[in-house]
Parts: C-alpha cells; structure tokens; sequence
C-alpha cells in the first residue's frame, strides 16, 4: 500500500526544484550629523571595504534633538563621503530624509 497524497507532493516538490534564494547584502554605516572629520575618515574606509567585496552600502545619518531643524548638514556630510569613495561607487539613492534619519545608497561601479 502507498499513500497516493504523498506521492503526487513528492513528484510535485521535483518538478519544481529547488527555489533559490537570492540575499542582498546591505550593509549600514551611521554617523551623526556634527561626527568629526577624523571620524568620518575611518567611516569611509569601513565603506570602502565593503563596496569593495561587491556589497551595497547604506549610509545614514542621524539627528538627535534640534539638529534636524539643520538638515543642510547632513547632505554635506554625505557629500563628503560621496567625495571620497566616487571613484569606486556610485550613488544609487541619492540622501532623503526618513524622519530623523537622512541616507543615501551606494553601490559598486
């Protein structure tokens, strides 16, 4: 005797095969909006490193209090990252403010 359910699910199940599954890796890189200039040195190597190994990188930053009433600042300093890694990546979303987060996605040329 055999379970003809069973059976069909299984022939099913081959047919089809196994689905693949596709991960994207993003990795974040965070920095406020008055991080100092030696701090946003070592923030870039970080994203170096990983757009390096083919990863995309988001890179946010956040305002704590008052300082979202400056967003200004924010969009400098990611364009001093942008600046600083264009010869490797590229903007795929340019900084948009997400409540009291501003961030931009980078990809590898």
């Amino acid at each position: 005797m055999m379970d003809y359910g069973k059976f069909r699910y299984q022939q099913r199940k081959k047919t089809h095969g196994p689905k693949k599954h596709t991960v994207v890796e993003i990795k974040e890189v965070k920095m406020g909006s008055r991080t100092d200039a030696h701090d946003v040195e070592h923030k870039v190597r970080n994203i170096r490193q990983f757009i390096e190994k083919g990863q995309r990188v988001k890179v946010s930053v956040f305002f704590r209090g008052r300082e979202i009433t400056h967003p200004e600042l924010g969009r400098q300093a990611l364009r001093k990252v942008v600046e600083q890694i264009q010869d490797i990546a590229k903007v795929d979303i340019e900084p948009r403010l997400e409540g009291r987060n501003m961030a931009m996605l980078l990809t590898p040329k």
